[in-house]
């Protein structure tokens, strides 16, 4: 319910109380689906909005503290900085939060719908919006809806509106009657939760459905009852609270997984193994065909085919075929290494299933422990349990990450990444360049992409832009051209149409270089 109108109209006067007169003083992004505002007062105090706009968690957290990555921060809406709070409103009936600001009436509205969250900033009444995430474009026109449409009589339908559902609709249901009830009993009931959610006594953070939850009702596991004056406190211990229960809830599942997967496999790989055991002991070995050859050369016939003899081992006719272009010799020879190989194989899947059935135990045992020790029903102490029993990922899951699949080159300390085909060339820009990356490619024809990694503070010097040019313009079309033009841009200048084949690329804005092409890194 912390997206919920009913919270939300708590919120909206306390947040009016807390930052009237507050300046923005910043507006930033470092992290995906992430607005951070800072605000400061006439004598310097901070108060700080970060909104989360991510399907599936959104919400407004408001940390007491805030600090800013120095790298992966870009700011946004310069338009915002400076102007002054006058209030904060909730649309009737609605899950959005807006800002209203002192100059030219701009607004900031963070929309809280759980699909499709957004922020939507006019710098005044008209003005096109600026929207946080452009592909809802419809944002835009987003507008609150009338008092009149946007507050039914509650229950007079026999539905309840969109903004008693959920936790409110099931209290209602599961604690207080209401499917059962007649329709003007069903009435009262709504009505008389809206005055308890309109104005009430204690907020509630709850463990339902496998879910940490703030409400406004008692409901499911309570796990904390805050005072019900203070929605700005409930909405600081509820955001951490709720995102660390998320990563805990998510950690368990993967550790759970794991173990159940690594338990499934060992348990499989033993139970193959004991069965090619049990078919190697009750088949006739290539010892005793050997035997057998051996034991009847004076009854084989030079080039014969097969021979019929009695094995002295069970006493019973038996039929050996043979090779009629190889001597019984040779053959029995052959048998014999081979029953050497076969007893070394036989004490290799001895030693498996002793090995995968002690691993198929080892990751039961760990299954019942992380079920029924308590410590590790917090984040911290799973964590411990988790780099004690070396379920991390492997050191060597994380070299192969990173070993790029790229050529790469070193220059004066920059690394240089050069595509090698068509789609490797996707992969490179648009899964591992940067946005501040340099981008290099052979003008007008087929080649490889080439990007120049960005370091901080630091420009990349000519002759490194050069040397990179040359790669482009041998690892493409132009190769063995006497003078080659290559495009030079940021990788954020560089996008991939819709529909676009493999490697194919639209830039914005370049500069172009002539470079001999050429490897300067070939010695």
């Amino acid at each position: 319910m912390h997206t919920n109108y009913y919270f939300l109209r708590q919120l909206a006067p306390a947040l009016t109380e807390q930052l009237r007169g507050y300046r923005v003083a910043s507006c930033f992004s470092q992290e995906k689906d992430e607005l951070v505002l800072g605000l400061l007062n006439e004598t310097g105090a901070e108060f700080w909005l970060k909104a989360q706009l991510g399907a599936a968690f959104p919400a407004l957290a408001l940390p007491e503290a805030f600090h800013r990555a120095r790298q992966n921060s870009v700011d946004l809406l310069p338009e915002l900085l400076g102007r002054t709070v006058a209030s904060v409103v909730v649309w009737p009936q609605d899950r959005v939060l807006q800002i209203n600001f002192i100059e030219d009436a701009a607004t900031l509205a963070f929309k809280l719908y759980g699909p499709r969250p957004n922020a939507i900033f006019r710098a005044a009444p008209g003005v096109p919006a600026q929207l946080f995430h452009q592909r809802y474009a419809t944002d835009a026109d987003l507008t609150p809806a009338p008092a009149a449409e946007a507050s039914p009589a509650i229950g007079a339908t026999g539905k309840l509106p969109p903004a008693l559902a959920d936790l409110p609709a099931r209290y209602l249901r599961e604690q207080r009657g209401y499917d059962p009830a007649p329709a003007e009993v069903k009435q009262r009931l709504a009505q008389e939760l809206q005055v308890e959610l309109e104005n009430p006594p204690h907020y509630y953070l709850i463990y339902l459905d496998g879910r940490t939850r703030l409400s406004l009702v008692p409901l499911g596991e309570i796990l904390e009852t805050l005072p019900g004056t203070d929605p700005i406190g409930a909405l600081r211990r509820f955001v951490p609270l709720a995102l660390a229960r998320r990563a805990l809830e998510t950690e368990r599942r993967q550790l759970h997984q794991l173990l159940t997967r690594r338990a499934e496999e060992a348990s499989t790989s033993a139970h193959l193994a004991s069965q090619r055991l049990h078919a190697l002991a009750h088949e006739a070995g290539y010892r005793h065909r050997a035997d057998l050859i051996m034991a009847n050369l004076h009854a084989i016939a030079p080039g014969a085919s097969q021979v019929e003899i009695v094995d002295f081992y069970t006493n019973e006719p038996v039929v050996i075929k043979l090779k009629p272009l190889e001597k019984p010799q040779r053959m029995a020879e052959n048998l014999y290494r081979k029953a050497k190989n076969q007893q070394i194989e036989e004490r290799q899947l001895q030693a498996r299933v002793a090995t995968r059935e002690t691993e198929a135990l080892q990751a039961l045992e760990l299954l019942e422990e992380l079920e029924a020790q308590p410590a590790l029903a917090e984040l911290r102490g799973l964590r411990a349990w988790r780099k004690q029993h070396a379920l991390d990922p492997s050191p060597a899951s994380a070299k192969a990450s990173s070993e790029l699949p790229f050529k790469v080159f070193e220059d004066q300390g920059f690394t240089i990444l050069v595509g090698r085909n068509a789609q490797n060339n996707d992969l490179l820009t648009q899964k591992y360049a940067h946005k501040d990356d340099l981008w290099l490619h052979a003008k007008d024809v087929s080649g490889s992409h080439v990007v120049i990694r960005h370091r901080a503070g630091q420009p990349v010097p000519e002759p490194v832009v050069e040397h990179a040019a040359q790669l482009a313009g041998w690892y493409s079309r132009r190769q063995h051209d006497s003078l080659c033009p290559v495009t030079v841009t940021p990788k954020k200048f560089v996008r991939k149409p819709k529909g676009a084949l493999p490697g194919q690329v639209l830039v914005e804005r370049e500069r172009v270089v002539l470079v001999v092409p050429a490897n300067p890194f070939e010695k």
